[in-house]
């Protein structure tokens, strides 16, 4: 699946912000494993310093980003698990401002943030690869708006993409 397979219905217009980071004829695992690639590449090159550099007062720091990555992804995840699986059952958004401030990311290392993304991203690519392909294009409820499944796998790379792109933009340059 990929992001230009995506129909109007399967998501809300404001993921396509997400969405529009990636190549439209990615397709869903090539997406996974090249943020996963990413992020390594990311992580490995911070300094301590840079783990905890926030541009505001009022901003996270780079450790807090990257937990949020995680925190989102498996969220997301487990909304793509359960629409999978046929469960209609609306599904409860979060408070991602409530989950970094709760995160301790700041006290945690590189490595282990690293350790921690790389375990949840290899769930999300085992997770996408045995869902079936017919079953990618179901659609659920999650944060009262629907989502289909392959929505939910492309906006976990978007979204990171995204936050990437942030994070270039105003904290490393």
């Amino acid at each position: 699946m990929r992001v230009k397979d995506l129909r109007e219905d399967e998501l809300q217009f404001f993921y396509g912000t997400y969405l529009r980071t990636l190549d439209k004829q990615e397709d869903l695992k090539s997406a996974l494993l090249k943020g996963r690639k990413s992020i390594e590449d990311l992580v490995y090159g911070l300094s301590d310093e840079q783990l905890k550099y926030r541009y505001g007062d009022d901003k996270w720091t780079v450790a807090e980003v990257l937990v949020h990555l995680i925190d989102t992804e498996r969220v997301f995840q487990y909304r793509a698990f359960r629409i999978s699986r046929n469960d209609k059952t609306p599904l409860p958004g979060f408070d991602h401002n409530t989950f970094a401030v709760e995160s301790n990311a700041n006290q945690r290392t590189k490595e282990d943030i690293l350790e921690e993304y790389l375990f949840v991203r290899n769930a999300s690519i085992n997770l996408f690869d045995t869902i079936l392909s017919d079953h990618l294009k179901r659609i659920g409820t999650a944060s009262g708006i629907p989502w289909s499944v392959a929505a939910l796998g492309l906006v976990i790379s978007g979204h990171q993409k995204h936050h990437e792109n942030i994070l270039q933009e105003r904290y490393f340059n």
